[in-house]
């Protein structure tokens, strides 16, 4: 198996709402699942260039990890639509630039980019934290996440 690079997007999210569920019979006060929700903005560069925009609604295990579930658009600079679903694990390491992997279909009905729409894309990115910047002042527009983008080449697998 190969991959091919096929773009990078960068975006942020303006806001980010969440709720946290404790364990009531645990008196520690301890945060044992969280649900959030983001708009995200940004865009993309590569292969495939233009607006990016979704809505991320990821669920944050009582180990810290977020299980990303961002569904949106890319809004190409030729005028395409192409619709994203991005799934994947946010690590809760290292911090200040913590990982994040997963994988991402895409769809749209434009003729130049409809291969997309068999195609499975890999994750490689980051949650890029301010640095030098205490955490409790950190505010969400200032966190970049930079994700890269290959498209998986089928190969033959082995006998």
């Amino acid at each position: 198996m190969q991959l091919k690079p096929l773009y990078a997007v960068r975006f942020f999210y303006p806001d980010d709402l969440e709720v946290r569920l404790k364990d009531s019979s645990d008196n520690s006060g301890m945060v044992t699942e969280e649900e959030h929700f983001a708009f995200a903005e940004g865009r993309c560069e590569g292969a495939v260039t233009g607006e990016f925009r979704g809505a991320n609604h990821p669920h944050r295990r009582v180990d810290k990890t977020f299980a990303m579930n961002l569904q949106g658009f890319i809004k190409t600079d030729d005028g395409a639509l192409i619709m994203t679903d991005y799934r994947g694990y946010g690590r809760s390491y290292p911090k200040g630039r913590r990982q994040v992997v997963g994988a991402v279909w895409h769809v749209t009905d434009s003729e130049k980019y409809r291969w997309l729409n068999d195609v499975v894309c890999t994750i490689s990115g980051e949650v890029r934290a301010p640095v030098g910047v205490p955490p409790d002042q950190i505010k969400q527009p200032d966190v970049k996440l930079v994700f890269d983008v290959a498209e998986i080449i089928w190969e033959v697998p082995p006998e």
